[in-house]
């Protein structure tokens, strides 16, 4: 690949121009020796990128930091955020770099940043760099949520920087490379009220309006809108997790995006058994970001965002505190109209044969049977289509009080389910967390083909294929509890 198909892309520094205050100008670490991983070539297509140079010398240090193509201005983004409710007045970019942003092929700005870059000036006591095993987890989890059209960033590439990384042993270093509408985030207006610079906020506001939701910039109060729209997106955004049993495991204001994208995949996982109280990250000892929470929380930062916006809600910030409690009380409607509806169409509803009332009692139902016992939440909707079609056995025999389940089912199969539409919408591949981690084991230790197999697998979830038998499968017995970790 020569330098000039490098040029068809353009690299642009809005966000540093724009908002210089919440942008710091700095420059990864040297990696010693990258070694590209895993490459995401239908996602470099689409960002106008040949993937044929970015598996080249240069391409690979792009993709590290260490070459910086021209228009390109890296800089570390400062954020305040909530963390697991406590506040922190300033977070920001400890470990990552906004590379810039570019135009895709269907003229959409995004960002491209850099996971694992090494120490800014927000690193505080880490050392900057992240490792082989989460950077491939976030690349795994982001791109299965993209296949089950979740809104996420993406993840372009997994790089190995050729160093070794201390964690509770020493492990290879590696950066990720991801795609996002932008990182702007609730603790990005956060950082900005609290430098009480009204203009700055309005910049921030005006960048976010802008790039995400131009419609509002039409609205009688551009600023309100803006809130408005924000909570819609994430109402919508926190029922689609709630659907396919996704656990995020660290909604701190800092990780709860303005575009309602899914980021920041750290301690993350999909539920094997429906649990309500399940919980996957190390450092959740209180349970507050349990799957059954994650509704609540989003409610609560979305509440931190609205304190963040007073002042350019109305100048008089008593007089704007009205309005704001009344758009954000619209979240919990929405994000339960969002939820039914999902729930509906997982079991087959919503063609007209059923009243609003029966079907709403039999999700409630199906709900309570999932609670009695220790039954696959993926798997269980899976082979509800299977019933759909008239064979119960494969359902029916993974629950545990055949009596209520079998009344349930009768009520259900009346109503006429439509077995097309479950197949639809409920996956039959997910990133199943024992196959997660042994292809994440295996990579670490330079084995990709698991991993390989496994993005095979999730990047069509819907659709049943012969020999990929195993990645539709429950966790076997053994597994025990699983936990993840942040990876710094």
């Amino acid at each position: 690949m020569t330098a000039a198909a490098e040029s068809t892309v353009t690299f642009d520094g809005r966000f540093a121009r724009e908002l210089a205050e919440l942008a710091v100008p700095w420059q990864a670490e040297e990696a010693p020796g990258p070694e590209l991983l895993v490459l995401n070539d239908k996602l470099a297509w689409d960002l106008g990128l040949d993937p044929q140079y970015l598996r080249s010398r240069e391409g690979v240090r792009l993709l590290v930091g260490n070459h910086v193509p021209a228009g390109a201005t890296p800089v570390a983004q400062a954020y305040a955020g909530h963390q697991f409710g406590g506040y922190s007045p300033l977070l920001g970019d400890g470990r990552a770099l906004l590379l810039g942003e570019v135009t895709d092929q269907s003229g959409r700005l995004l960002d491209i940043h850099l996971k694992g870059s090494g120490r800014t000036p927000f690193a505080r006591a880490g050392d900057g760099r992240a490792v082989v095993g989460p950077m491939l987890r976030e690349y795994v989890v982001s791109e299965a949520m993209h296949a089950l059209h979740i809104p996420t960033t993406r993840s372009l590439a997994v790089v190995a920087t050729g160093r070794q990384v201390r964690r509770d042993g020493m492990l290879p270093g590696a950066v990720l490379a991801r795609v996002a509408s932008s990182h702007l985030r609730v603790g990005s207006f956060q950082y900005a009220r609290a430098t009480e610079n009204l203009d700055l906020l309005k910049r921030l506001a005006d960048h976010a309006i802008s790039r995400h939701y131009p419609h509002a910039a039409e609205a009688k109060n551009p600023y309100l809108a803006l809130f408005g729209s924000v909570v819609s997106a994430q109402a919508e955004l926190v029922a689609r997790w709630m659907l396919v049993g996704f656990v995020h495991g660290v909604m701190n204001t800092d990780n709860m995006t303005i575009s309602g994208e899914t980021i920041d995949y750290g301690p993350c996982a999909f539920m094997d058994a429906f649990n309500p109280a399940a919980v996957y990250s190390s450092i959740d000892v209180s349970g507050r970001y349990a799957y059954a929470n994650q509704p609540v929380l989003a409610e609560w930062n979305l509440a931190r965002l609205a304190e963040a916006m007073l002042p350019l809600i109305d100048q008089d910030q008593e007089k704007a505190v009205a309005p704001a409690v009344e758009v954000l009380g619209g979240f919990r409607g929405q994000y339960s109209k969002s939820w039914s509806g999902g729930m509906k169409r997982k079991l087959g509803l919503g063609g007209g044969g059923e009243s609003a009332d029966d079907a709403s009692a039999l999700v409630d139902d199906a709900i309570a049977i999932l609670k009695d016992g220790p039954v696959d939440y993926t798997l269980f909707f899976r082979n509800l289509g299977k019933a759909a079609r008239g064979d119960l056995r494969p359902v029916r025999g993974m629950v545990l009080d055949l009596a209520a389940f079998d009344a349930w089912a009768e009520r259900w199969q009346a109503m006429k389910p439509d077995a097309d539409l479950m197949d639809s919408v409920n996956p039959v591949y997910i990133p199943r967390n024992h196959l997660v981690e042994e292809a994440l084991s295996a990579a670490t230790e330079g084995n990709l083909a698991p991993l390989q197999q496994l993005l095979e697998a999730i990047g069509a979830p819907f659709t049943e294929r012969p020999g990929l038998e195993r990645y539709a499968e429950g966790a076997p017995e053994d597994f025990g509890n699983y936990m993840t970790f942040c990876g710094t």
